[in-house]
């Protein structure tokens, strides 16, 4: 893993401010960047720190050319992250200064804001906020004994990181309503099924390898390619088809004459690795 001194500086910056609490770690394995919720003890439960660092982190890693695919993963056994920080809960508010102090603390909705893929690696405990964070990734993957929900019903609440809008966009309304009135708690296997996790790793030893190859396989193609699909993918869901399937001509009509294109032809009729230059 390389340190601060091999990022951008406009990326160290953000990084200073994203370690700041050392609730959140990053580090970068060649073209892949870790963001690391760092609160074990805890089982990585959102607190300021989080809240704070999480976002300068991917600002860090989306702004480093070196870097092609961001991975967010929890540190310790015990849990990706188990929801809000209860100890962190405030004194009585009015629903107008909920509101308002929500509002200023959206800052889950930095993944929207991300060009580059996210990844969430996700074992043991994912519930409540650490579910709305994995979900706000582009790809989920998880280890056999991995745990998900939304409990908040329980609570007298509902999800307020955007879990009541991301969910039935993932897994379809009738699920994500089933999931999020029950509060039911489903292991790898049943999140695979209906389509909350994408990937099952071999095992929980296994996760963070098998994650890594991933990204690793994902960051050996043309960056640019892999931003346009993630664009075109999350106009899918808040265009209607015509204006989709305009965006999507734009984006390879962008794609087609770069040099990374010729790239791919001129190493498969030479059979040998392509060399991306993100050009």
């Amino acid at each position: 893993m390389s340190t601060m001194e091999d990022l951008t500086a406009s990326g160290a910056a953000a990084l200073a401010a994203a370690t700041a609490s050392n609730a959140v770690q990053v580090e970068r394995d060649g073209a892949i960047g870790w963001v690391v919720l760092n609160r074990p003890e805890q089982i990585n439960a959102i607190n300021d720190g989080i809240r704070e660092g999480v976002p300068a982190a991917l600002r860090a890693l989306d702004a480093d050319d070196t870097v092609r695919v961001i991975v967010i993963r929890g540190a310790g056994p015990r849990g990706f992250c188990a929801g809000a920080d209860i100890k962190e809960r405030r004194g009585a508010e009015t629903s107008l200064q909920v509101r308002r102090r929500m509002e200023q603390a959206r800052w889950i909705e930095a993944l929207d804001r991300t060009e580059k893929p996210v990844i969430a690696a996700i074992h043991g405990f994912c519930l409540g906020g650490g579910l709305e964070l994995a979900l706000a990734c582009d790809l989920r993957f998880a280890a056999p004994s991995a745990v998900m929900g939304l409990p908040e019903t329980g609570l007298g609440l509902i999800p307020g990181g955007g879990g009541t809008q991301r969910l039935p966009r993932v897994v379809g309304p009738g699920r994500a309503m089933d999931l999020m009135l029950t509060g039911q708690r489903l292991d790898a296997e049943q999140a695979r099924e209906i389509g909350l996790v994408t990937r099952v790793a071999s095992s929980d030893a296994a996760l963070q390898d098998e994650v890594r190859a991933l990204a690793a396989q994902i960051a050996a193609k043309p960056p640019m390619a892999t931003a346009s699909v993630k664009q075109a993918v999350i106009a899918a869901q808040q265009l209607e088809l015509k204006a989709g399937l305009d965006k999507e001509l734009g984006l390879f009509a962008l794609l087609a004459p770069m040099q990374d294109v010729k790239e791919a032809a001129l190493a498969f009729s030479e059979k040998r690795a392509p060399r991306f230059s993100g050009q």
